[in-house]
């Protein structure tokens, strides 16, 4: 059984034949799909499955804190059943592709107090851009 699917039985979510498809569609590392990408392989899965009950399943999922919704530069959201692990992402600007990252310390620690501007800082969200192999290599 996947990590998402085992936290999502853990909060007592009910889990219907579509929520589980959805669940398993986002299983694995550096798993970043649009909703689209989502009900594409879900429906491979269960033919039956409808785009409205996909984009409602993630939104649940976002809502309970179990996925990340993941915004790069004006491209469609993806979704990031990472959320339990802290990490970072690493974008290609070419193709959209993205890579979760774990860059050692604490980038919450490099702002310094002076910076803060008295904010209560809840969160930090780094993007690292670049472009991948694939588009480097293509170029």
């Amino acid at each position: 059984m996947s990590d998402l699917l085992e936290r999502l039985r853990g909060r007592g979510w009910r889990m219907t034949a579509q929520r589980r498809v959805v669940a398993e569609v986002l299983d694995g590392d550096h798993v970043h799909l649009t909703a689209d990408e989502v009900h594409a392989r879900a429906v491979e899965r269960l033919p039956e499955i409808s785009r409205a009950t996909v984009y409602n399943t993630l939104g649940e999922m976002v809502a309970l804190g179990e996925v990340m919704e993941v915004a790069t530069d004006g491209r469609a959201k993806r979704y990031d059943p990472n959320a339990h692990r802290p990490h970072q992402h690493l974008v290609c600007g070419r193709c959209g592709a993205i890579r979760d990252v774990h860059p050692s310390g604490n980038p919450l620690a490099d702002l310094p107090d002076t910076e803060r501007f008295g904010f209560t800082i809840s969160g930090v969200e780094v993007t690292y851009r670049g472009i991948c192999p694939n588009c480097a290599a293509t170029a």
